[in-house]
């Protein structure tokens, strides 16, 4: 089983931070998000040289995700 981590993702975004797209993903894994998180403001500053209105970034595990579902409601017709 492999360990699991947390990477910072850094995104491009439009005016009012909308259209966001990922152009990078920071090589430095983080054992918890916090640790991510709070290398946040710095890994912005690192990445001021993209061509974007607004600049920001989050954290996300690598661990798999897995689709949530709603209990579905039977009716009867």
């Amino acid at each position: 089983m492999e360990a699991v981590f947390f990477v910072m993702a850094i995104m491009g975004c439009g005016d009012a931070s909308t259209a966001c797209t990922e152009v990078r993903v920071d090589p430095v894994r983080y054992s918890t998000v916090q640790q991510c998180q709070a290398a946040l403001p710095a890994a912005l500053a690192r990445n001021n040289d993209l061509s974007f209105p607004v600049i920001s970034g989050t954290c996300r595990s690598n661990a798999p995700q897995w689709a949530k579902s709603s209990p579905k409601v039977a009716t009867r017709g």
